[in-house]
């Protein structure tokens, strides 16, 4: 089982109660849980952010220039965050104003970290 820490942990936990936002009100849920296939979702969502090549330096996947989910999975998560995202406010402000701080961070593709590496060689 992948553990996930500090930023990429944070990120995820917020994936998570968006999802359970949407899941609630497109799919049901009233336990404060999430159905099968929402769940399968966050437990795809979390193998993908314990790969990201960026770790810890990682902006938010929208602002990512690596795209690390497969095409489906990727709209999912789009349509659930378009849902979600306007809600937690609502919900999880302190989250939500994190998530938006955390849009604004700026990643470097790799292929442009090693060019201006060998510039300096």
């Amino acid at each position: 089982m992948t553990t996930l820490t500090g930023r990429l942990k944070r990120e995820h936990e917020t994936l998570v109660r968006m999802t359970v936002i949407y899941c609630r009100d497109h799919h049901g849920q009233t336990d404060n849980g999430m159905c099968e296939e929402c769940s399968d979702l966050m437990a795809y969502s979390k193998r993908r952010l314990a790969k990201c090549p960026y770790g810890e330096a990682k902006p938010t996947c929208a602002n990512c220039p690596i795209h690390c989910y497969k095409k489906v999975q990727r709209q999912q998560v789009r349509e659930v965050m378009r849902y979600a995202g306007p809600r937690m406010f609502r919900h999880h402000p302190v989250d939500a104003i994190v998530h938006i701080f955390d849009k604004l961070r700026r990643a470097v593709h790799p292929m442009e970290l090693r060019r201006k590496h060998r510039k300096r060689d």
